[in-house]
């Protein structure tokens, strides 16, 4: 039987996970992300400079939800991730503003399969140190994510599995996403995702359904609207987010093979 929470607590875990990146839309516009790393020299950032979160009877503005991708090694990714929380009606003592799901991750690439155009399922492993949370949350908390993707024609599905040790009391969470993508178009498509998340110690649990779009404006650049709701131990949670995906080179890697010209001037 689960215990029940008051609705600070229930507003303090909606805000934990509806404002978290992996996923704090570490593919946007979803709480999950797929099986897949930035290429090595390739800068990615994931925007979300205008979401609403309304829970408990509350609203807020979330911005700006970001997410930095560099790929430093060959299938090796650095993540950064935070989101700017501001509730519009601030209650005695809070923070006006406040940095929440602050964490810096590293995503490997465990298996090229789909995604890397290979056979298979494409599985990843994200992991990393939750830092302090500006007028939030202290401490420190650690957060491991083993992603599966998979497609089949024109339907991609993302399976996240994340185990999520809270700052300061390293609290245990579990959560799984499952995402889904329905590519009847490469231009536009429609997205969904169904989240589920306990809190082992308290046995609180939060189920979430995310509803969206992605369009593909150009090479580099996608744009994203999507839809929430959730339940916290039945409190109702909503959340309008819409964002984009802005890929570009960082720097060229070092190519191992010696040009034409390269080896010109060496024989010369």
């Amino acid at each position: 039987m689960l215990r029940a929470i008051s609705p600070i607590s229930a507003c303090a875990l909606a805000l934990i996970l509806l404002c978290s990146t992996r996923t704090a839309f570490a593919y946007r516009p979803f709480n999950g992300t797929d099986g897949d790393v930035a290429e090595r020299g390739e800068f990615e950032l994931e925007l979300g400079p205008v979401q609403m979160l309304r829970v408990n009877g509350r609203n807020f503005l979330l911005t700006p939800a970001t997410v930095l991708n560099l790929g430093i090694f060959p299938r090796t990714e650095l993540v950064v991730d935070f989101v700017g929380n501001i509730p519009l009606r601030p209650d005695m003592g809070e923070a006006r503003y406040q940095l929440r799901d602050t964490d810096v991750f590293l995503k490997f690439l465990l298996r090229e399969g789909v995604l890397q155009e290979e056979t298979g399922p494409s599985i990843a492993l994200e992991a990393g140190p939750l830092t302090p949370e500006i007028a939030g949350e202290r401490g420190f908390g650690a957060a491991a994510n083993l992603i599966v993707s998979e497609r089949w024609g024109w339907f991609v599905a993302h399976l996240n599995n994340e185990l999520v040790l809270g700052r300061k009391t390293l609290a245990a969470a579990w959560s799984n996403s499952l995402i889904t993508e329905f590519r009847f178009s490469e231009t536009a498509w429609p997205v969904a995702e169904l989240l589920w998340e306990r809190e082992l110690r308290s046995g609180a649990s939060i189920y979430s359904i995310l509803a969206g779009m992605i369009w593909s404006v150009s090479e580099g650049l996608d744009l994203d609207a999507a839809v929430v709701v959730a339940s916290v131990e039945g409190n109702p949670s909503y959340e309008g987010r819409l964002g984009f995906t802005w890929a570009v080179p960082f720097w060229e890697p070092s190519n191992q093979q010696p040009s034409e010209d390269q080896e010109r001037n060496a024989h010369e």
